[in-house]
């Protein structure tokens, strides 16, 4: 008789539970889970990450650095992931939304002139606001009588697929310490199309501003990318950058006369000597281990 009436209690108290909690995820109350959510469970890790930071390097430990400028075009296979989506969705925006976001909405990355890289002529939000938007007036006829002309302003906003390229800069080094070559990016700068608006016709591009990216970073790493080879690894634009995850080609290493390769070389001789370039990096690392 105490065992029927110790299981009729927990069983009445139960049932109290389930009536306060709506039974679960149905009916009245409060609800364990949102009734909409584009996904299965509840995504908080994005908001959480944080940004590994650079481990430290004594100037000493340098024994021998360059500086290299490069060009990421979006067009090429492996760097899509950097041009799509064009709109926002599943939660992803791609690389030139995510940085005039942070320069117009939150202003947690500082614009610089695209003129210079040295981070040191900062630009306004309405410089960066304006750049790719077209403002015009037209005199336009009234459809009503007496069809007199008046003037309509015609607003046209900036459009994230005429952006298709991106420039680095970056510094390498070789930490005696750690005995390492290692790559570190310094600033990024979109780039966008500039088209005729009369024909429609290619004209050349432009770059817009740099933004700092050891600034930049903790920006990066809230925002996901597409990842195409491991769909158990979730990846943020932190870690495309940090992990060198693109195809670039070189278009100026620090020299004497200050000159990009496209100065002094044209098609695939520019082309031919970045790679070059590239192959002198991997081969001074490659002899420090021979010695």
């Amino acid at each position: 008789m105490l065992r029927l009436t110790a299981f009729s209690l927990c069983f009445f108290l139960g049932m109290q539970l389930s009536a306060q909690t709506g039974g679960g995820n149905t009916g009245g109350g409060q609800t364990l889970e949102p009734e909409f959510r584009d996904s299965p469970y509840e995504r908080i890790h994005g908001e959480n990450r944080r940004v590994v930071p650079y481990p430290h390097l004594r100037e000493a430990d340098v024994t021998k650095q360059w500086r290299v400028w490069r060009e990421i075009d979006l067009r090429e296979k492996m760097n899509q992931v950097y041009y799509y989506p064009l709109t926002p969705t599943n939660q992803r925006k791609n690389f030139i939304t995510i940085v005039r976001d942070a320069v117009l909405t939150n202003e947690s990355m500082t614009p610089f002139d695209a003129i210079s890289d040295d981070f040191i002529a900062e630009i306004t939000t309405s410089d960066v606001a304006a750049m790719g938007a077209y403002r015009d007036t037209q005199m336009i006829p009234d459809p009503e009588p007496p069809y007199e002309l008046k003037p309509k302003v015609i607003d046209e906003p900036f459009r994230p697929e005429t952006v298709k390229k991106i420039w680095l800069k970056e510094d390498w080094f070789f930490d005696r310490q750690r005995s390492v070559m290692e790559a570190r990016i310094l600033g990024i700068c979109p780039v966008m199309q500039v088209f005729d608006r009369t024909t429609g016709e290619f004209r050349y591009n432009k770059p817009m501003f740099w933004v700092y990216f050891p600034q930049a970073r903790n920006t990066f790493a809230q925002e996901e990318v597409y990842n195409t080879n491991n769909f158990g690894q979730r990846l943020t634009y932190d870690d495309v950058f940090m992990k060198r995850i693109f195809a670039s080609k070189i278009r100026k290493i620090d020299n004497v006369h200050d000159r990009r390769i496209e100065e002094y070389l044209k098609g695939i001789h520019a082309l031919l000597r970045g790679e070059e370039i590239k192959d002198e990096l991997f081969t001074f690392e490659h002899d420090m281990w021979e010695q």
